[in-house]
């Protein structure tokens, strides 16, 4: 059974000077601020640390195990407090929703990614305690959103970093407060750092039919190298999406997004590395039960270096009016609640090679 202690966390306690707020086990959780002013909490264990935002977006700004960052690489040092989501992009995880996700098309006016991202928390709380996984410190809080005639509700996640663990769970919760049916999106963006030499391997077929690539460039990613080298490559990727698998030096990509039919294991979990070449491996594992849509993400270029290895989500990336055509908007009704659950992190080489060896399991188990 787990026990807990809660830490109601408040904005003065986040000062320049670093400050440790709790310590349990090998575990500790310290208060700062970014020069930015942006609020910092640092969870850290014997193997790295997490820096999240604990009032803009509970956002996992940072990610590092065994010496390795985890995040993209961007132009944004730290973050700045802005609501608006290309304004201080360049987080680890992002929270996406909840009201819409995904790029607004023609006929949208929601805010690109939904207002999620960097909403401004309400509260916002420690956790530390012992559950069957092993001791933990957690942050968690709400965020209350409110627009009248439109929407109300309530959104709480949690993070829990676990004792010499490098794989941390991801949990999040939705509320409908209005007393009519609210129509919902979500996503959990995920931007992993590509690594030249890199190998990707998830549970799904590398084939046109399932790991399907959306073969156009927006505007906002026309820049940084040759377009028309990138754009035939794209186009190559139609065909021939194995093509995607391997990174290697000078690769410019300005933005390729894969749409994927994930094969599961048999308690549920899909599950998606990119082996590092020297064994390690960045990892995400979700439930297409709880998260059946999404996209796997790539930008290569002089400025940002990202790979949203998968990206779990409700929906795909078109914005609300696209994926509600394709069905793909859920509806949660008066007072429902919804939850769900992701796996991210490190993992090390001998980890790295079971978890491989589990994947062409499920693969070779359905035919592939």
């Amino acid at each position: 059974m787990s026990q807990t202690v809660t830490i109601h966390l408040k904005e003065s306690f986040f000062g320049e000077k670093e400050t440790i707020l709790a310590e349990y086990a090998d575990l500790v959780a310290t208060a700062f601020r970014f020069e930015s002013g942006v609020c910092g909490l640092r969870l850290t264990n014997s193997r790295g640390e997490l820096v999240l935002l604990p009032f803009q977006g509970q956002q996992i700004w940072s990610c590092t195990f065994d010496g390795r960052g985890l995040q993209m690489v961007s132009i944004f040092d730290e973050p700045r407090p802005s609501p608006n989501y290309l304004d201080t992009y360049g987080g680890f995880f992002l929270h996406c929703g909840a009201t819409a996700m995904g790029v607004p098309g023609p006929q949208d006016n929601h805010p690109l990614h939904g207002e999620l991202p960097n909403a401004p928390f309400q509260s916002a709380h420690l956790e530390i305690g012992r559950d069957q996984r092993g001791p933990f410190i957690a942050l968690g809080g709400a965020y209350l959103h409110k627009v009248a005639f439109s929407h109300h509700y309530r959104f709480e996640p949690t993070v829990k970093l676990y004792a010499d663990q490098t794989v941390f769970p991801i949990s999040a919760k939705l509320t409908n407060l209005k007393r009519t049916p609210m129509d919902w999106m979500y996503m959990g963006h995920l931007n992993f750092r590509p690594l030249d030499g890199g190998r990707l391997v998830y549970s799904a077929p590398c084939t046109p039919a399932a790991t399907r690539i959306f073969a156009n460039v927006p505007e906002h990613a026309r820049s940084g190298g040759d377009l028309d080298e990138a754009i035939a490559f794209l186009e190559a990727l139609v065909e021939n999406p194995s093509l995607h698998t391997q990174f290697s030096a000078g690769q410019f990509i300005p933005e390729a997004v894969f749409a994927i039919d994930y094969l599961t294991d048999n308690q549920g979990w899909a599950h998606s590395l990119q082996r590092h070449p020297d064994g390690y491996a960045h990892y995400v594992a979700h439930r297409p039960a709880q998260l059946p849509h999404g996209v796997r993400w790539i930008r290569r270029t002089p400025d940002e270096d990202a790979l949203g290895l998968w990206l779990p989500a409700t929906a795909e990336h078109g914005g609300y009016t696209a994926e509600k055509k394709k069905g793909f908007v859920g509806q949660l009704a008066a007072g429902e609640s919804v939850a769900w659950q992701i796996e991210a992190g490190l993992l090390a080489p001998n980890e790295a090679e079971t978890k491989t060896a589990a994947i062409e399991a499920i693969l070779q188990e359905a035919g592939h």
